[in-house]
């Protein structure tokens, strides 16, 4: 059976193409060894699974301790523990009956484990993981996966039978080590537990984690490993140009790395392993993946509708010069998701592919509204380019007739004018063209570039409260530099209630170091 690029759950070597996972979790054997207990977190479909799997076979076939993998997911909708409990500990006893460790327990009429069929009254998770490790024969290591899926009181009584076999293992067994494996982080835990700053007392069932571990992204280093082993397999080359293009899309998110590759090569190029793989079907694999909007495209769009989410992914759209706190736990929670991330200081999208799914999600019903009514494209000339004086000036008509109606945007609201230019621009675009976007806290603006077909075209959307006449144009010229195009369209909402219509709508040109600019008041 030929090797794929997987999509779809844990990867499995002799199935799909991956990178050794534990060389994505550097001196995690030493921690494991140290008999510690730690959190490993890391965002969505970033290979966590693949990582933890890969571990426990490592940590198995060195002997020296019993590694065994569980996971919570199924008991997310169970908050009461007198539920939540329960669950935890049948999902535990199916994994614990099904794996060859404990395969002579089983059978063995004197051990405790047959007995947990079904479980007895009133066993719950620390008296399980007692029986386990007094059984095993050798350390127990245990990785629970989803922890993050627990909520509310199951999560905290959950943490604290941990601890309580924690602080008493050295009289009664219990695992030597126990990993608390999701997306979040140990602030986050207990920021789910400790509503509005009430505490956990003394007896806190955190202060037991010794350590607290992210999994990363891929580097462009192993995007480049990651296709060379389609081509080794098949002789199907990955043109240079197209790696580099994968990596500026993605900065290595393993499951948009993994997607861009097998959009190429099963279905643009059908497995006709003798067409190489270009920089254009990257951008193609790019929007196919985008508009099919599948399960990981889907969960990063409705986490966006999350007020914590939206709290501080707003002030990015915007280019705010502050936005929420680093030490807020909203601020470390969103990058913990990958939905944005630190650059040199900046707070930025997590990559050019999130940022096009997260503006393009935000302005679909925009884009459909536009859709139906602008049937004709009254944008295009002969040439094949686009009229973008017309569509400012027809955008300009529409903001003044429409700007008080309700644009829903999931709470975005003081991002309204910019989503729906986007939006608008967006509906342009589509079936011949894309926008690029650049955004940043601290930018101030929001650059797009819109490009359609061999053209391409400059806008910078801007809010007049944070517009300077001398600082403004600057701006965009450098951005024009960037392009190398001679002109650039300036968009400048005002949201200032005391001025009429005839103060707001303008449209003015300016000559600034070379470049035109062309400022649209809206």
């Amino acid at each position: 059976m030929k090797k794929c690029f997987n999509i779809a759950g844990p990867c499995f070597p002799d199935e799909h193409y991956m990178l050794p996972a534990l060389e994505r979790l550097p001196g995690i054997m030493r921690i494991v060894e140290q008999r510690s207990y730690f959190v490993l977190h890391a965002a969505r479909q970033s290979g966590k699974t693949t990582a933890l799997m890969a571990l426990v076979e490592e940590i198995n076939k060195k002997g020296a301790m019993n590694a065994l993998y569980f996971t919570v997911e199924t008991v997310q909708r169970f908050t009461d523990p007198r539920d939540g409990i329960p669950k935890i500990v049948e999902s535990m006893r199916n994994a614990v009956l099904r794996h060859p460790i404990f395969k002579d327990l089983v059978r063995d009429p004197d051990s405790p484990i047959p007995a947990l069929l079904p479980p007895p009254p009133g066993l719950d998770v620390k008296a399980l993981l007692s029986m386990m490790s007094e059984h095993s024969k050798k350390p127990l290591v245990v990785f629970f996966d989803e922890v993050d899926c627990l909520s509310d009181d199951t999560l905290v009584t959950f943490l604290r039978q941990l601890r309580d076999g924690y602080v008493t293992r050295r009289s009664s067994p219990f695992p030597a080590s126990i990993a608390l494996v999701g997306m979040r982080d140990i602030r986050d835990y207990k920021a789910r537990i400790r509503p509005d700053g009430q505490t956990l007392g003394d007896a806190s069932p955190f202060n037991i984690i010794t350590e607290d571990l992210t999994l990363g992204n891929f580097t462009e280093n192993d995007v480049i490993r990651l296709y060379s082993q389609h081509t080794e397999a098949t002789g199907q080359v990955f043109e240079p140009d197209a790696v580099a293009r994968a990596w500026q899309l993605t900065r290595g998110q393993p499951w948009l790395v993994n997607a861009l590759a097998r959009e190429c090569v099963m279905k643009i190029h059908d497995c006709r392993y003798d067409e190489p793989i270009t920089a254009d079907d990257i951008v193609t694999a790019k929007e196919k993946i985008i508009r099919a909007r599948g399960t990981h495209v889907d969960s990063l769009m409705e986490r966006l509708k999350e007020p914590r989410v939206r709290r501080v992914v707003e002030p990015v759209i915007l280019g705010k010069e502050r936005g929420a706190p680093r030490n807020n736990d909203d601020y470390r929670y969103v990058l913990d998701l990958g939905i944005l991330r630190e650059d040199n200081g900046a707070l930025v999208p997590g990559c050019p592919m999130y940022a096009e799914i997260m503006l393009r999600y935000l302005t679909f019903d925009e884009q459909e509204n536009f859709k139906m009514r602008y049937g004709t494209p009254f944008w295009l000339r002969p040439d094949g380019s686009l009229d973008m004086p017309a569509l400012m000036a027809e955008f300009q008509r529409f903001w003044r007739e429409n700007s008080g109606a309700d644009h829903e945007v999931y709470g975005y609201n003081e991002a309204t004018p910019h989503l729906v230019l986007m939006g608008y621009l967006q509906r342009v675009v589509n079936g011949g063209g894309r926008i690029a976007r650049e955004m940043a806290l601290g930018s101030k603006r929001l650059d797009l570039c819109v490009e359609f077909g061999k053209f391409r075209y400059a806008v910078e959307l801007k809010m007049k409260r944070s517009f300077s006449p001398t600082e403004s144009p600057a701006q965009l010229v450098g951005y024009l530099d960037h392009l190398k195009l001679p002109e650039g369209w300036m968009a400048i909402f005002d949201d200032d209630a005391s001025k009429s219509w005839d103060e707001k709508i303008y449209t003015r040109d300016e000559i600034v170091d070379g470049k035109t600019i062309h400022f649209i008041g809206l």
